[in-house]
């Protein structure tokens, strides 16, 4: 079975904000043992940055970017070689891959990193992942590694992704006087109101909201994701057996082929079309491209072969994302044209401003 296992800077960290070389030497014997029974394990691990503050004596969290990035430089190598050594202990070999969002952004180095991960795990290497903080800016970071675990169960085809928090799951409330949700069969709008807003805390970022978010993603594509607590690492090997421990999101029991996945979840959109009722009708019940004639409004700037959002224009809710045919400046002169017309206005290469094969109902 292969498993990515998600951990975050609050569960390896200290109370006092230092890296918690002992959970991390615990972490590496259960995994350790998972791997010698045959599962394909992949960590993805927080903690660059905490580890970066705590060996310059660092307590403010209210730091620059540029200090952050400063942090994570200082603090990647540190936890990388907790890692490693932990893992000695068990005579496994941990491999360091450190990643931003346009890594999976473009095509060709999407592949690169499927195929990178791939033959580590097919040599028994443990990838050790983590986002790339110190060269990370608005435009090319993740926001928090739930989102990148996600990201990675789906470019290596994972079974399962397992989410480290600080609670025992997903609870239909305040964890102190609310109900444990064991199991969730599809992720609503209830299921994700019950998470809350996204937050930080003092040594992480994102929360419960971000999980679900990246359970979202997973299970869309056909991973199972359990959250969990992710100090009882005894129970890792049950969860991997199937019992009932922390929330188990179920995958979808039609899920996304692997390129779909990739243009749905994997490529960050650069722009937003918003479409009238009819051409909203023919995408949903007659499984047909999006053509300009249907095009109200277009948002954002982009070019040819970007990811879009596609939006109801009288809800304004998203729905959809493709891979747009053409540019946003062109996408202006054309919107609201029939194929006939788009003619006499511009030089037409594509009659689709996004073909069936390219576009996801998400």
């Amino acid at each position: 079975m292969r498993i990515v296992i998600k951990v975050g800077t609050s569960t390896l960290t200290t109370n006092e904000g230092l890296l918690n070389e002992n959970y991390i030497f615990n972490l590496a014997k259960e995994v350790s043992a998972l791997h010698k029974n045959k599962h394909e394990i992949l960590l993805v691990s927080s903690g660059a940055v905490s580890a970066g503050k705590s060996r310059l004596c660092v307590k403010d969290k209210h730091k620059t970017l540029r200090e952050k990035q400063a942090f994570a430089a200082i603090g990647q190598p540190i936890l990388i070689n907790t890692y490693s050594k932990a893992f000695e202990n068990y005579n496994n070999i941990v491999a360091q891959i450190l990643l931003t969002r346009d890594v999976f952004d473009k095509r060709a180095s999407y592949i690169n990193v499927r195929n990178t991960l791939n033959t580590l795990i097919k040599n028994n290497i443990i990838p050790i992942i983590n986002e790339n903080d110190s060269v990370s800016i608005d435009e090319i970071n993740f926001g928090d590694n739930d989102t990148l675990s996600a990201l990675v169960a789906l470019a290596v085809n994972a079974d399962k992704l397992i989410i480290f928090t600080d609670v025992d799951g997903l609870y239909n409330g305040n964890p102190s006087t609310s109900i444990l949700i064991p199991k969730i069969e599809h992720i609503t709008q209830e299921i994700e109101n019950f998470a809350g807003p996204t937050c930080s805390s003092d040594k992480g970022t994102g929360g419960m909201k971000t999980k679900i978010i990246a359970a979202k993603i997973a299970t869309s594509s056909g991973v199972e994701t359990i959250i969990t607590n992710g100090t009882k690492l005894n129970l890792l090997k049950d969860i991997i057996l199937g019992s009932s421990v922390g929330t188990f999101i179920l995958a979808a029991k039609e899920y996304l082929e692997a390129k779909k996945s990739w243009i749905a979840f994997s490529k960050k959109p650069k722009g937003t079309v918003f479409i009238d009722q009819k051409a909203m009708d023919f995408l949903l019940t007659k499984g047909k491209s999006l053509l300009a004639a249907g095009i109200v409004k277009i948002s954002g700037s982009f070019k040819r072969g970007d990811t879009i959002t596609i939006a109801n224009a009288q809800t304004q809710k998203d729905f959809a994302r493709g891979l747009t045919n053409y540019d946003s400046n062109i996408l202006e002169k054309i919107k609201g044209k029939k194929t006939q017309e788009m003619r006499k206005i511009v030089d037409v290469t594509e009659d689709e401003v996004v073909h069936r094969d390219n576009l996801v109902v998400i």
